[in-house]
């Protein structure tokens, strides 16, 4: 898979470009590498979340989770190539099948907060919502470069972050923070 870094500071960087796993060169502003970036910063936010207290069984999923956005991440530097694969989708789907199946029914938009663990997972969601938007802008500036799983992938992903957001805050032993629309405005 591509070209592995043994170095990290290499200076091919200097003059504003970086490289991408198939070998080429593209400008550090690229869509390519914002796309890439936004997966990168996804990560690191879940990897944060995995720093806090939670039940083992999420602890699995967000671990897994990680593994699959370095992948993603890898797809996308190696214009053409593919690693996202249905099944990684269909996993996604089982968990908020799982998880969302033990919640109660929204009845009011959430805020985001409530324990420390569900709030780092609902700006893990906003991350993975910019790198979904990153990724459909990557698609559309590079029409054929792109294949659709990234895409969905992430566009999965945002859901169950929402849903395992929730779920942290009741392992918590605490409740959703609601949107109070009825609140009187200043």
């Amino acid at each position: 898979m591509g070209h592995r870094l043994s170095k990290i500071a290499t200076r091919t960087g200097d003059d504003g470009t970086t490289g991408l796993g198939d070998g080429s060169r593209v400008p550090k502003d690229d869509a390519r590498i914002a796309a890439i970036g936004d997966v990168d910063e996804l990560n690191s936010c879940i990897g944060v979340l995995l720093c806090e207290p939670m039940p083992s069984d999420v602890r699995d999923a967000l671990t897994q989770i990680q593994n699959d956005l370095f992948d993603l991440g890898g797809e996308l530097s190696i214009p053409g190539h593919s690693m996202i694969q249905t099944s990684h989708l269909a996993q996604l789907d089982a968990w908020l099948e799982e998880y969302n199946a033990t919640l109660p029914p929204l009845s009011e938009f959430i805020l985001p907060g409530g324990s420390r663990a569900a709030a780092l997972a609902h700006v893990a969601r906003t991350v993975c919502r910019r790198a979904e938007r990153a990724i459909v802008a990557l698609g559309r500036v590079e029409n054929a470069g792109v294949n659709e799983a990234p895409r969905r992938y992430v566009n999965r992903l945002s859901d169950l972050m929402f849903v395992l957001a929730r779920i942290l805050n009741r392992a918590d032993g605490g409740a959703d923070t609601l949107w109070n629309h009825a609140r009187r405005s200043l």
